[in-house]
């Protein structure tokens, strides 16, 4: 399956068993996400799960970058108002990370250049992450004016616990390689020259293995992270974690990045 290419960018992915290959694509944007790519990235891994000659999933990025977070340009038509800041996350976000987390196959993310925002939340959701040591990683919003959403965050604070993501959410710091390895955010850091290498070991040690007990184990892993994470938010909790849309310094944060300014926030 092979999505279009357009200047929205796309996911596609290929398969040539048993490995399967999904590519975040996005030219001359560092793959920043879309609204469309979203829906791209959950459809693909939907497909992905239902292969029973496939053993293992390699996402990585395209043109020099993992994935630059999301596509600003999209926030001014798709995600000024409540209603559409709740379905961009909870029913596009959301559900393409659960698509990757539940996807019965082991996925590697093999991170080269900017893994930021969308695209760390990305390499969360998968269960190994190599990285080359010209990586960058970071969750920059607050310089845009909100917070990060309760199920992107569960996904943080389920690989490096509350206290990394704290460091990364308040401060909005851009971390080199080595930090970010030292974090726990990645598994491997490897020089780019052994960087295909690296890839390819990994995926022969995966494929090595019984597929039954791989799937298995992640099965396993995921259902004691989700317990170990507890109940989460109550419905009420969850729908406040909406309210920054009507702050005045979520459309400042937007406006100054789309401006290319600096924002000016306040405490209202």
């Amino acid at each position: 399956m092979t999505a279009e290419v357009s200047s929205l960018g796309s996911i596609r992915w290929s398969a040539d068993a048993p490995v399967a290959r999904v590519l975040i694509s996005n030219p001359g944007q560092l793959n920043a996400i879309s609204i469309r790519m979203w829906r791209e990235l959950r459809a693909c891994f939907a497909e992905i799960s239902g292969k029973t000659d496939l053993r293992v999933v390699l996402i990585t990025g395209e043109h020099g970058a993992f994935a630059a977070g999301a596509d600003i340009s999209e926030f001014p038509r798709q995600r000024m108002n409540r209603e559409q800041v709740r379905i961009y996350h909870d029913d596009l976000i959301a559900p393409a990370l659960q698509a990757i987390m539940n996807c019965p196959l082991p996925v590697v993310a093999a991170i080269d250049g900017a893994c930021v925002g969308g695209g760390l939340e990305i390499a969360c959701a998968c269960d190994i992450r190599i990285a080359t040591d010209r990586s960058r990683f970071g969750v920059p919003i607050n310089r845009l004016g909100f917070p990060m959403a309760p199920a992107e965050a569960a996904a943080l604070v389920g690989l490096v616990g509350g206290a990394c993501a704290l460091e990364l959410l308040l401060e909005g710091r851009i971390l080199d390689a080595e930090e970010a390895y030292d974090k726990g955010l990645i598994n491997r850091l490897v020089p780019q020259s052994l960087y295909e290498d690296q890839i390819n070991n990994v995926i022969g040690h995966i494929v090595a293995g019984a597929p039954a007990t791989a799937r298995r184990n992640k099965w396993l892993i995921r259902k004691l992270m989700a317990l170990a994470q507890g109940s989460g938010l109550t419905p009420a909790q969850h729908e406040a974690s909406w309210d920054f849309v009507d702050s005045q310094d979520y459309r400042r944060g937007v406006d100054a990045f789309l401006s290319k300014t600096s924002p000016t926030f306040s405490d209202d």
